[in-house]
């Protein structure tokens, strides 16, 4: 491994380049630790600040975890979101027990809590007002991918099983269709970009300045009464959102009508 000191590039992104594509190639499989920064930094013949730089980027991308104390390790595959909440879903149970066999998801709290200002548009109440909130953490190879809520109105949740902590034995929209007694029937999915918070950073084990993928997902009855209310955030650059979806074929144009083409 070198770098080319003529080159335009910087001397930390020549490094980058040749350390992501042997973790791509499998040189460093993910969880495994990688040289330490004084040794990446013989081996490249630079000062320890230019491999620091280097590890700084591939975190911010992703690529690679510190843990103090312990050294940077390479965080894993990229997480692969199909059709995003709607996985949860009828037809699409199958790829429910999928991504359960594969991410574990942790619950870390379960009670009341203040709406935030978009949970509480999205129920049409005040900021701040109470409502039942289910927290948690996904990890796959115990590296934590996503951090989540499920918000539902004190009304529907109150002395029901949604405001235990307890995990159930299949989806929580069928646990809420049970105790609600209103039916999922619609939902939207609304995706952003942004700067995590301290705490999103510090759960999910990133940069500060990495950016994440939020999601708000709205579910609703037939009457168009939000049920609940879901928050995940993700580590962008560890996260790719793939929708499928069928294209229609084009239909032909209508025949002209004939009385026209008789003038």
């Amino acid at each position: 491994m070198s770098i080319n000191p003529g080159a335009a590039e910087f001397p930390h992104r020549q490094i980058a380049a040749q350390l992501r594509e042997r973790i791509r190639r499998g040189d460093w499989a993910p969880g495994e630790r990688l040289p330490s920064i004084p040794a990446i930094a013989e081996m490249f013949g630079v000062a320890k600040q230019t491999v620091q730089r280097t590890v700084d980027q591939l975190r911010v991308e992703g690529l690679l975890i510190t843990k103090p104390g312990s050294g940077t390790y390479v965080r894993g595959t990229r997480r692969r979101l199909n059709r995003l909440s709607r996985g949860r879903y009828g037809a699409h149970r199958g790829y429910h027990a999928d991504l359960a066999a594969r991410y574990r998801q942790h619950l870390t709290e379960v009670g009341r809590a203040p709406a935030p200002p978009e949970v509480a548009d999205a129920f049409g109440i005040r900021d701040g007002a109470d409502l039942v909130v289910r927290r948690y953490i996904v990890r796959t190879d115990d590296v934590p991918v996503e951090v989540g809520a499920s918000w539902f109105r004190v009304d529907d949740a109150a002395g029901t099983g949604l405001e235990r902590r307890e995990a159930f034995g299949r989806p929580l929209y069928q646990e809420a269709e049970e105790v609600t007694g209103r039916r999922y029937v619609s939902a939207t999915d609304t995706i952003s970009a942004r700067q995590p918070s301290r705490e999103e950073a510090e759960i999910l084990q990133i940069r500060p300045d990495t950016p994440v993928l939020h999601l708000l997902h709205v579910a609703y009855d037939e009457d168009h009464r939000p049920i609940e209310v879901a928050q995940a955030t993700w580590p962008g650059p560890m996260t790719t959102l793939t929708e499928e979806y069928k294209i229609p074929a084009p239909t032909p144009d209508p025949d002209p009508d004939p009385g026209l083409a008789l003038g």
